[in-house]
């Protein structure tokens, strides 16, 4: 088993490609590689595990989109943002809507990694950061 920390993502990425079929991740073959490794025991295995657990969680974050808004969303609008999400991350996208006051307005969207913020909250701190004000600041008065 890996001694270094390079090593242990390597085997923690092989292990996690090895679960991938036809480039989806397959969660029979995550249960299988979990309850082997867990068998065999061998030394890091928890670091190789918890590596492992980490590129499971961002592969499954891809297919996961949080859309928030400030008020409930018309659902002819909430079908177009659905449509267009999956146009450009695919088909097996699951998309949550959720209310979010502290926007103010507008709306932000995270796919995985990807955040696109059109809330007027967000434009704020910009706004007040180009005037030189901190956000620590701006909520203090």
């Amino acid at each position: 088993m890996p001694t270094t920390a390079s090593q242990l993502k390597r085997s923690a990425k092989l292990i996690y490609r090895w679960c991938l079929v036809e480039g989806n991740l397959d969660q029979s073959r995550v249960r299988e590689v979990v309850r082997h490794v867990l068998q065999l025991k061998r030394r890091g295995y928890l670091a190789v595990l918890g590596e492992f657990k980490r590129l499971v969680r961002l592969e499954l974050a891809k297919h996961d989109a949080r859309v928030e808004s400030a008020v409930p969303l018309q659902v002819d609008l909430q079908t177009r943002l659905r449509r267009s999400l999956e146009s450009a991350y695919g088909p097996d996208l699951r998309t949550q809507f959720a209310e979010n006051s502290e926007l103010i307005g507008g709306i932000r969207i995270r796919v995985a990694n990807d955040i696109y913020d059109g809330s007027v909250k967000s434009k704020l701190v910009v706004l007040a950061k180009s005037f030189g004000i901190s956000s620590e600041q701006n909520t203090a008065r």
